[in-house]
């Protein structure tokens, strides 16, 4: 038996290609009538520069505010323009919006776990050598070291006209 989706997980780098790969995501929530806990993992600072920046604890937490109130305003913005191919809802469907910082395959599989996610849903570049032209290092990470369904979705085709990210 075939486990039900009831929690789909969509990690964003907030790329052109992560918004396209949030269509499948509002998708699949609508057909298995499941939520949406989108992820955007932000890299560490290396300690060196936050000496030589003078980066504090305060600084960090103001930057995730502040990626969280983008995500949010981009994510109805972005709600709006698929509501015309998609339908309704859009919005209602994301249950929570996590940005810790960490690296992202890290935060990906933590937050999978954590919030007992069904699904994995994440867009790929295709940047890097061979292997990681067709796949990406992140996409990769995570795909291999997972045990739950991960959808990996490419950049589409140049026939399709995807303007929908740009606010």
């Amino acid at each position: 038996m075939i486990p039900q989706i009831k929690k789909i997980l969509y990690a964003t780098d907030l790329s052109k290609n992560s918004s396209y790969a949030f269509l499948y995501a509002t998708d699949m929530a609508k057909r298995h009538d499941a939520k949406i806990v989108i992820l955007h993992a932000i890299e560490p600072i290396p300690p060196y520069a936050e000496v030589y920046g003078g980066i504090t604890e305060r600084t960090k937490q103001k930057q995730q505010e502040e990626s969280i109130e983008f995500i949010k305003k981009h994510l109805q913005e972005f709600c709006k323009k698929a509501e015309s191919q998609i339908g309704p809802p859009c919005v209602e469907l994301v249950s929570k919006i996590l940005v810790p910082w960490g690296h992202p395959p890290e935060e990906i599989l933590s937050a999978e776990e954590k919030e007992d996610c069904d699904v994995i849903v994440l867009g790929t570049h295709g940047k890097g050598f061979l292997a990681n032209t067709f796949l990406g290092s992140v996409s990769s990470a995570v795909l291999h070291r997972t045990r739950k369904p991960v959808f990996i979705i490419p950049l589409p085709s140049k026939e399709i006209v995807f303007d929908w990210d740009e606010i």
